[in-house]
């Protein structure tokens, strides 16, 4: 039986070094890599993804505790989104936005179906980062304000108005392609800015520094408030009980559009098929992609209320993208609607998440030192690691990356992100594996813990 399938359609076998030379070289020599000093990167060769793994030509295998870029959230190779993406291919491979078309309304329809009361439609983009330019856009025109608050240590994504969103470095080289953008913090209890001792205290002065941010700016020049639902690349923050609730009463008290950033957060990642659905909150917009089709096909979109859908009834909306709605990416999103009810998908990572990964990172965070707090929900999980716990300085520079070694040396791909380890897992791992990637972490802290300076 061959290890993988080659560009030619070949079998072939693990350790064909000639193989993996030819494709670091045209990657080196051909393909330009985002976020990356080109000449400063050596991008791993990978010859094949089953399931929650992937191997190198080597046939080095690597359990993948980040879904790639948490995207993969039913796994490589899944074979029911692979047969829907072939069959729909068969039947009609692409057709243009303004045309109907039968799985493109099929999936809009299930996701309205499964958003908040008084979902209306869905905008079809080719990812996260469009979504969040349109939500953007459809807020503006509702209101007829410009302005967009978003928090500091958050990602929306890298085109013009989303990197302006994001409140992260990857934004300080960008400029600000979008003028109409204002920052605030939101809720870090670990290090608060609000200097707050239990979470609902968190909430509740993370909520005053909000509205002292819209008073300041004038509410009248505000259209949306923009949030990831739960933080996710910038540390897996899971909103404190009743903030999510208090700023939609702030958008309400102020006629501002709530946007929720599901891109990550959405299908299934914290247990809920939106994110959103877990506190109790209604936003106006929702941005989606990643899980929605497990990013087999690029696809996103926006699900938009019925008032702001009807803004544009008889209005036209001045926007659009040549493959919304691309028909093979669709099907997979349909298929991956049937895959979550026949194998339970959601019922499946809550069960995981209270019996395995919660427990198991409290006991890790007691056994490691290096381990200041652990947090999450679903299978979107972080541990922060610290130098010190007293001071909590971050584990950062040589130590921190001794740990993510030690993981992918032991067979574990983590998602590495600023001073944290987090845990994004497929939404199909087994528990046994979810266990085995768990106890490589642990493993690994060891060497965090060698690098820690506290008492």
């Amino acid at each position: 039986m061959a290890d993988y399938i080659d560009l030619d359609g070949a079998e072939q076998a693990f350790g064909d070094t000639d193989a993996q030379r030819a494709v670091r070289e045209n990657d080196r020599n051909f393909v330009f890599h985002s976020w990356s000093a080109q000449g400063q990167i050596n991008p791993l060769p990978v010859a094949k993804g089953e399931g929650v793994r992937f191997w190198d030509y080597d046939g080095t295998e690597y359990l993948d505790f980040s879904s790639q870029l948490v995207n993969l959230n039913l796994g490589h190779q899944h074979p029911g989104l692979v047969r829907a993406i072939q069959e729909q291919a068969g039947r009609m491979a692409t057709i243009q936005p303004a045309m109907a078309n039968d799985v493109r309304g099929e999936l809009a329809k299930r996701i309205v179906e499964k958003s908040f009361d008084g979902a209306r439609s869905v905008f079809f983009t080719n990812g996260g980062a469009e979504a969040n330019e349109y939500a953007v856009r459809m807020a503006r025109h509702h209101t007829g304000r410009q302005k967009v608050l978003a928090r500091f240590r958050s990602y929306h994504g890298s085109t013009a108005t989303a990197i302006t969103l994001t409140g992260e470095a990857r934004r300080w080289p960008n400029g600000t392609p979008d003028a109409g953008v204002v920052h605030f913090f939101g809720p870090y209890q670990y290090r608060s800015e609000f200097y707050s001792e239990s979470p609902e205290q968190e909430a509740e002065r993370a909520l005053t520094h909000l509205e002292h941010t819209i008073q300041l700016e004038g509410p009248n020049t505000i259209a949306a408030i923009i949030l990831e639902t739960v933080t996710g690349t910038n540390g897996i923050f899971v909103p404190p009980p009743g903030y999510l609730t208090g700023v939609r009463e702030l958008c309400d008290r102020y006629g501002i559009v709530l946007i929720c950033d599901e891109v990550m957060a959405g299908f299934g990642r914290t247990g809920e098929w939106f994110a959103y659905q877990g506190f109790d909150v209604k936003p106006d917009l929702v941005t989606f992609a990643k899980g929605v089709n497990s990013g087999y096909v690029p696809l996103g979109g926006v699900v938009i209320s019925d008032e702001i859908h009807n803004t544009f009834v008889d209005k036209a909306f001045p926007g659009g993208l040549t493959y919304s709605g691309h028909p093979l990416a669709c099907a997979a999103g349909v298929a991956t609607f049937d895959i979550f009810e026949e194998e339970g998908i959601i019922e499946r990572v809550r069960d995981l998440a209270a019996r395995v990964i919660e427990p198991r990172l409290r006991e890790i965070t007691a056994k490691h030192k290096s381990v200041g707090e652990y947090r999450g929900t679903g299978m979107f999980w972080a541990l922060e690691l610290v130098a010190n716990r007293d001071s909590r300085e971050p584990l950062a520079g040589d130590a921190y990356n001794a740990v993510i070694a030690a993981c992918k040396n032991a067979g574990l791909w983590p998602f590495a992100a600023g001073n944290r380890l987090q845990i994004a897992p497929p939404l199909v791992i087994s528990e046994e594996d979810l266990v085995r990637g768990l106890e490589i972490i642990d493993a690994a802290l060891d060497v965090a813990d060698s690098y820690y300076t506290g008492k």
